[in-house]
C-alpha cells in the first residue's frame, strides 16, 4: 500500500508540475497589452489582455522605440497610397473662426480609371475587377496591434503648456498631416447662451481655467459636471504601471482630451466592441455638438442615453471593454445619480455652430445663398438621397444604417486590420459638418468632396460633375 501511494503522489506531482509549465510558458511574455490576443491551453483565441506583464518598462520602451520608424513609415506608406495629402484649402471657406477648408478629391482612383467609368459600373463589377479605391476601404489604426489613444501633436503641446501633461507615447506618433484636422482650439457654443456666441474665445479649455472661464454662466451643478468632464482619469496608454506608453507615469486622459472645447481635435482610438485584435474598427473622435437632439451614441453601440455613453467611455471605453485591465490601471467608478448626470447636463449644452444662412426649418434661405448652394440643396434632397438618412433640420434621422459597402470589394488584411463588411453605423449630424474633417467614423475621407465621391458611388446614385461640386457648396452651408 505504501508503494502505491508513494506512486500515486509521484504521478500527481508531475501532473500538477506540468499544468504550472504551461501557464509559465504562456505568462511569460511581455510586450503589448493590446497585441494580438493570448492563446489558452487549446490554442483559441481569448478575449482578455495580460495583466501580469514579465518585461520591464525599460525593455517595453527599448523594443518598441526601436520599432517605432518601421511601423509609422508603414502607415504612411498606405496613406501616400491612399490619398494626395498635400494642403489644397479652399479659398472661400474656412471653419470657426480661421482655418481653410481642405478642398478637392483626395482619394485616388486605380490606375486607367475615371470616376465616371467607376460610377457606370455595378458593384459585382468593381468587386471583380478589385476597382473599389483604396481610400474608401477601412482605415486601419497607425499601429493596429497596438492600438490605443494617439493624439495630434498640437493638442500635445497645448495640454503640456496648460496643464503639464504630457501625452506623447513613446511608441507612435499621429498620423495624418495637421491640415486635415478640425481647429485647434475649436469654438464652443452653448444652447443656454447663443447671445455669447464662442464662449471659448479662442482658448483651450482646462482644468486650470474653466472656473474663471465658466463661473456665471453655468450653474453650480454644471461648473461640476464641467470639472468631472476636465479631470484626467487613469486610461490604457496613459497610467501609473508599468504597462503603459508614456515615458513617466500618467494621471490619465479626460473625456474633453479627445473632444476638445465639446468639439473634437480629430484624436483616434480603437472601439473596444469586437475581438480578435484585427477585428477592431478605427474610430475618429466625433464632435459633441448638438448631443441634445441625439438620440444613440457611439457609431456602433446604439447606447440610448448620453449618460449610458458617459459612464461607458469611463468604464470600458478607456480600457478597451477589459474591465480586469480597468482595475488594475485605476479605474474611476462614477456615481450615476451625481456626477454622470451632471457630466451629461453639460454635454447637452453644447450647441452646433451658426449657420447664418439656414432658416428656422434648417433649408437655406434663398435670399442669402447662392445659386449653386440652392443647386446643391436640390439635389441633397432628391437625386443625392442624402436626406434618407440626414433629415432637416439637424440632418441626421437617430438611426443606425448598414451601406453593405462590403459588396464593392472582397474582405482582406490591411496593415494587420481585417477590413471586411463592418455593419450597422450611426447617422451622425451633418450640422456644422465643414468644421469636423476628416470623415466617417474612422476618418477614411479627408474632405467633404472625398464624401460626396464615397456616397455617390456606394449609393450609386450616379450625379454629374456639376451635381458633386453643388452639393458639396450646400454642405459647407451647415
Amino acid at each position: 500500500m505504501k508503494a502505491i501511494r508513494m506512486a500515486l503522489a509521484a504521478i500527481c506531482f508531475v501532473a500538477v508540475s506540468t499544468v504550472l509549465v504551461a501557464v509559465q510558458a504562456q505568462d511569460s511574455g511581455g510586450g503589448s497589452a493590446n497585441s494580438s490576443p493570448a492563446t489558452n491551453a487549446t490554442d483559441k483565441p481569448t478575449s482578455f489582455m495580460p495583466v501580469d506583464i514579465k518585461e520591464s518598462l525599460s525593455k517595453t520602451i527599448s523594443r518598441m522605440t526601436a520599432a517605432k520608424p518601421e511601423i509609422e513609415k508603414r502607415q504612411q506608406d498606405l496613406l501616400n497610397e491612399r490619398y494626395d495629402l498635400s494642403n489644397h484649402t479652399d479659398k472661400t471657406c474656412v471653419m470657426d473662426r480661421t482655418k481653410p477648408v481642405q478642398s478637392g478629391v483626395r482619394v485616388k482612383l486605380p490606375a486607367g480609371v475615371t470616376w465616371d467609368q467607376l460610377n457606370s459600373m455595378t458593384a459585382e463589377d468593381i468587386r471583380a475587377k478589385n476597382l473599389f479605391p483604396a481610400g474608401f476601404m477601412p482605415l486601419p489604426h497607425p499601429n493596429h496591434p497596438e492600438g490605443g489613444m494617439v493624439f495630434p501633436q498640437f493638442d500635445i503641446d497645448a495640454m503640456k503648456a496648460a496643464e503639464g501633461r504630457d501625452l506623447t507615447r513613446f511608441d507612435l506618433d499621429f498620423d495624418l498631416p495637421d491640415h486635415f484636422l478640425p481647429e485647434f482650439p475649436p469654438a464652443m457654443y452653448l444652447t443656454t447662451r447663443p447671445d455669447l456666441g464662442d464662449v471659448s474665445h479662442g482658448k483651450l479649455i482646462n482644468i486650470n481655467n474653466y472656473y474663471e472661464m465658466f463661473n456665471g454662466i453655468l450653474n453650480p451643478k454644471q461648473l461640476d459636471g464641467l470639472r468631472l468632464l476636465l479631470t484626467p482619469f487613469p486610461q490604457q496608454q496613459f497610467n501609473f504601471t508599468e504597462d503603459r506608453r508614456s515615458l513617466q507615469p500618467s494621471r490619465g486622459v479626460s473625456c474633453l482630451e479627445c473632444h476638445t472645447n465639446g468639439h473634437t481635435n480629430g484624436a483616434i482610438h480603437l472601439v473596444g466592441d469586437m475581438r480578435p485584435q484585427e477585428f477592431r474598427h478605427k474610430i475618429e473622435t466625433t464632435s459633441l455638438r448638438g448631443v441634445n437632439i441625439q438620440r444613440l451614441f457611439g457609431s456602433q453601440r446604439a447606447l440610448k442615453t448620453v449618460e449610458d455613453f458617459t459612464e461607458f467611455e469611463q468604464r470600458a471605453a478607456y480600457f478597451d471593454g477589459d474591465p480586469v485591465i480597468a482595475t488594475k490601471k485605476g479605474v474611476n467608478i462614477l456615481d450615476r445619480g451625481g456626477q454622470v448626470q451632471e457630466m451629461a447636463e453639460v454635454l447637452e449644452l453644447l450647441d452646433f455652430s451658426p449657420a447664418p444662412k439656414l432658416k428656422w426649418d434648417g433649408k437655406l434661405d434663398p435670399q442669402k445663398a447662392t445659386a449653386q448652394e440652392m443647386h446643391g440643396q436640390e439635389v441633397f434632397f432628391g437625386k443625392g438621397q442624402c436626406f434618407v438618412c440626414h433629415s432637416a433640420p439637424y440632418y441626421t434621422d437617430n438611426l443606425m444604417h448598414n451601406l453593405q459597402a462590403e459588396r464593392f470589394y472582397t474582405p482582406r488584411m490591411i496593415n494587420n486590420m481585417i477590413a471586411s463588411a463592418e455593419g450597422p453605423i450611426k447617422t451622425f449630424p451633418l450640422r456644422g459638418i465643414k468644421d469636423s474633417p476628416p470623415y466617417m467614423h474612422d476618418g477614411r475621407l479627408l474632405t467633404l468632396d472625398d464624401t460626396v465621391e464615397y456616397f455617390n458611388l456606394v449609393l450609386e446614385t450616379k450625379l454629374s460633375t456639376q451635381e458633386k461640386k453643388d452639393l458639396v457648396a450646400f454642405l459647407k452651408t451647415l
